[in-house]
């Protein structure tokens, strides 16, 4: 992978740290494609069980680079090839995808301010680990451009439609502690516990039953789109999957033991 993107996995934990803190963690081309292959690589990676998404310095991820954007407009502008926007669909959309449907969990280890495509990178991630200097910002409208990352669907998901609406309306800067208000951060801890932090909480879910995990992961998604009777039927089709898994064995052993089960992943 690039150097814009650092990826690495050990005992079943994959860490992809965005890597380029002298520009706040921007997205150029470079580090879009780098995101988006890493967390392809990790979802497709049978021996990763969970999946860390932080970045270096003093941001998260301030989303769009725009000095390249600039540039990229005014070269569309001279051939008329209109491909610039074309990033939503060949790099937003495939990181966001990627992250959301992987079937193992994602945590974000927000470090810093997160905006535009930032922020929709750690709403993608199915648990938030913030640090208490952290921000964040849609600020798409603020550059007259809509939501995208998946912004205008997890965004009202955690915090409600109305509230989704003013923010993506009168964009501002949120502070970790309204993140948390909210139900964006999951947990929220002093800056320079965040690393070890995230880490850890990473690190119990790539310990965990894998497949169970999976499993709440795409009930939660379905049941948002679906009516009850639905919603009850795909909960009885991903129990009996999980009933069936060689981590549901495990557990009820440990619990009849007194024992702390320890998983295999399957």
């Amino acid at each position: 992978m690039a150097d814009t993107v650092l990826y690495e996995v050990k005992d079943g934990l994959a860490t992809i740290t965005i890597n380029r803190p002298e520009a706040m963690n921007a997205m150029n081309v470079e580090a879009k494609e780098a995101l988006r292959d890493s967390v392809r690589a990790a979802a497709a990676d049978a021996s990763v069980r969970a999946v860390l998404l932080t970045a270096t310095g003093r941001a998260f991820c301030v989303g769009q680079d725009l000095k390249e954007h600039i540039e990229l407009l005014a070269a569309d502008r001279e051939s008329g090839a209109g491909a610039t926007m074309s990033t939503v669909r060949e790099h937003y959309n495939p990181i966001v995808r990627a992250l959301t449907e992987m079937p193992k969990p994602v945590v974000a280890g927000v470090n810093g301010v997160a905006a535009g495509a930032g922020l929709g990178f750690a709403l993608a991630a199915d648990y938030r680990v913030v640090a208490d200097t952290a921000k964040f910002t849609t600020s798409f409208a603020g550059v007259a451009l809509t939501a995208d990352s998946g912004v205008s669907w997890t965004l009202p998901r955690l915090i409600g439609a109305s509230r989704a609406a003013d923010l993506l309306l009168f964009p501002r800067s949120i502070s970790a502690q309204e993140a948390y208000d909210l139900g964006i951060a999951n947990r929220l801890v002093p800056a320079d516990e965040l690393a070890a932090e995230a880490a850890a909480v990473a690190r119990a879910l790539a310990e965990g039953p894998t497949l169970a995990y999976a499993a709440i992961k795409e009930s939660l998604a379905y049941g948002a789109g679906h009516s009850l009777a639905e919603t009850l039927e795909k909960e009885d089709e991903l129990q009996t999957r999980a009933g069936a898994s060689a981590d549901h064995g495990i557990a009820v052993q440990a619990f009849l033991a007194k024992e702390k089960p320890t998983y295999l992943g399957r």
